[in-house]
């Protein structure tokens, strides 16, 4: 049976995060793209925006290790879907960036993935 990993990015601060068996808190180790003015009003569907965020030391390392982790919830005993959860603040350029950066590593080693992007679309927080 093929094990299905649903992954959610979301903003912090519009909304409590989602259940998770994997939550990533990206607020405080990655430089957030929101302080470029070029970038600020962007989302991980720019091309600028998913290069500036997967450029960021650690990011792609990060990505690697979630994907192990994924691999060890389904090598478990029990069958089901895993999920990880992808946060930033706003939820609109690392954690959607991380997601499909996730999503892309997970589905060329054969998982079904599912991704939702649950903030991305919502107004840039102004802070």
């Amino acid at each position: 049976m093929q094990t299905t990993v649903h992954i959610v990015s979301f903003g912090y601060l519009h909304a409590a995060p989602p259940h998770a068996h994997l939550t990533l808190d990206l607020r405080h180790h990655f430089r957030d793209p929101h302080v470029s003015p070029d970038l600020r009003h962007m989302t991980a569907h720019d091309k600028p925006v998913r290069a500036a965020v997967l450029a960021t030391p650690g990011i792609c390392p990060l990505v690697g290790s979630i994907a192990s982790a994924v691999a060890a919830f389904a090598a478990g005993p029990s069958a089901g879907t895993v999920t990880v959860a992808s946060g930033c603040a706003g939820g609109r350029h690392r954690a959607p960036t991380v997601a499909l950066a996730l999503a892309e590593l997970l589905t060329d080693a054969g998982y079904a993935v599912t991704v939702l992007h649950r903030d991305l679309d919502k107004p840039v927080v102004q802070r």
